[in-house]
């Protein structure tokens, strides 16, 4: 390894660089389909030399099937890829990387068991003269890609023992180190900070003025606007236009992609507070958060707020049992509670929805049928200790439709669905359960506009039905929009409780960052 970054010669002999191409990528009339599915249909896409181009649309529009497909994951049915200028075969990952293409999946792909530098120069470690791997120069390698990047992260670290977030970045790092051309990048931000955001809009900037293209996923408009040069909308699996970022308003683009007017995004009602339903006392996991105290009502909403490693996540983890909590207390109607396990906190009326659903959620070898139903089986689809499974099938089409699923199926295995289709399949799961106490952890992170306002709405309906949730969430206009009073954490502890008549971004900011 000669460099920090895989070298690609680009020059031709006697010393002449070619004309630069108008376009770096160019996607023309490309079509695929999956077992009951039209993925993509006839669309295109053309990528300029330093530019950002963003790329939206709903859950199922086609978004990451294209992207799969540049980056050599899927064959396309027909059509034609060309980069810059020249059409391509792009038959696996290692043939796109050879064309200039890297990307970065929504779900992350790294190896957990092996070191952070390991997982970046796979199959290109540097070669002491015995053939071994010199790992010294894997680690000074690394060490410099950080460095040029600004990211702060052991080279020699497990990637298991990371943050999501720092996952995130050692993706974005591995990426780069191809020297790619071509950059694709599939909700980035997701899992984090708006520190870390800005950090990523740094190093997106940089490689902008190198002359690299981005081709950005994202379903906030607040990114689009602030770096992308201009987009392209996908509607249920075609191309509906591209335009600069600068000629057009958010609203203009939310029609482009929901073919319809969304008229409120946060379906904030004024509902009628019942009882304490649950009620918490300085409640702590030792070396995580502590004296953690509050009380959630029937038919509220009480945010969760905080900076990516504040504690909210695991507040929600003790009070499910996943990690149960060292001390403090859990009263359930005023009845003091025991929850060491899951189990124990289903039977007392709680759902939960984890934060991380290729980890922790979905079992992504299965079908959406045994997903959906694995939190009902020993409740509400049982009799005389048989399911019902004409009934359990019913409940769980019924879900599907409510939630606007895009799938052909309860038989199709969920792993084929998109990031925002299978939190859509999680939501529904506890949704199944009809629950009394529900934690939602990020419920919305990687879903479209469209189904972010049908999840607000029908998460509204459930507190009018007396539900009371607690919502944690990375995006503030999400909780100032949604939530009743907002809980504050920073490092492991509470800074405040505060009602939304006072709430806003800066005083949220200003609690999570004491």
């Amino acid at each position: 390894m000669s460099s920090v970054l895989m070298d690609r010669p680009a020059s031709l002999a006697g010393g002449e660089r070619p004309a630069a191409p108008d376009y770096l990528l160019e996607v023309r009339g490309v079509g695929k389909s999956f077992p009951g599915v039209r993925a993509l249909d006839d669309v295109q896409f053309r990528l300029r030399p330093g530019s950002v181009h963003a790329l939206l649309g709903e859950n199922g529009a086609g978004k990451s099937t294209l992207m799969k497909i540049l980056a050599g994951v899927h064959a396309p049915d027909r059509g034609e890829i060309c980069v810059k200028g020249q059409p391509v075969t792009l038959g696996s990952p290692l043939d796109a990387l050879n064309q200039g293409i890297a990307m970065i999946h929504q779900e992350l792909n790294l190896m957990p068991y092996m070191t952070v530098a390991e997982n970046i120069w796979i199959q290109r470690e540097p070669k002491n003269r015995f053939g071994l791997i010199d790992h010294g120069a894997l680690r000074r390698h690394t060490q410099a890609l950080f460095e040029r990047l600004a990211i702060d992260v052991d080279p020699e670290a497990e990637v298991r023992s990371l943050t999501v977030a720092s996952r995130q970045m050692v993706e974005i790092a591995k990426a780069v180190s191809f020297d790619s051309d071509v950059l694709i990048m599939d909700e980035p931000t997701s899992a984090l900070t708006d520190k870390e955001v800005d950090h990523l809009f740094g190093i997106i900037r940089q490689l902008r003025a190198q002359g690299k293209g981005i081709v950005y996923i994202t379903h906030k408009m607040s990114e689009l606007f602030e770096i992308a040069d201009e987009f392209s909308v996908f509607r249920d699996g075609r191309y509906i236009g591209t335009h600069a970022a600068c000629d057009v308003t958010r609203d203009e683009i939310i029609r482009m992609m929901v073919g319809r007017e969304i008229a409120q995004l946060f379906p904030k009602e004024e509902l009628p507070i019942g009882e304490v339903v649950l009620s918490v006392r300085n409640l702590a996991v030792e070396g995580v958060f502590r004296d953690v105290s509050f009380d959630l009502r029937a038919g509220e909403f009480l945010g969760l707020a905080g900076l990516v490693g504040s504690g909210r996540s695991n507040v929600a983890e003790a009070l499910f049992g996943v990690v149960p909590a060292t001390s403090g207390e859990i009263c359930i109607d005023g009845r003091p509670v025991h929850i060491a396990t899951p189990a124990q906190a289903m039977r007392q009326g709680m759902a939960f929805l984890t934060e991380d659903r290729k980890e922790s959620g979905c079992f992504l070898i299965l079908d959406l049928l045994a997903n959906l139903e694995a939190a009902v089986l020993r409740a509400r689809y049982v009799k005389c200790n048989f399911v019902q499974q004409r009934l359990l099938r019913r409940g769980c089409e019924d879900m599907l439709r409510t939630l606007r699923v895009k799938a052909p199926g309860l038989h199709e295995t969920i792993q084929n669905l998109s990031g925002g289709n299978q939190q859509k399949v999680l939501i529904g799961r506890w949704l199944l359960t009809r629950p009394r106490i529900l934690i939602l952890d990020e419920p919305t992170r990687g879903i479209d506009v469209g189904a972010k306002a049908e999840i607000h709405r029908l998460v509204t309906r459930l507190a009018a039905e007396g539900v009371a949730i607690l919502m944690i969430s990375s995006e503030l206009p999400e909780v100032l929009g949604m939530c009743d009073r907002i809980l504050v954490m920073h490092e492991g502890r509470m800074t405040g409780i505060v009602e939304r008549k006072d709430a806003d971004q800066v005083r949220i900011m200003e609690l999570a960052s004491r």
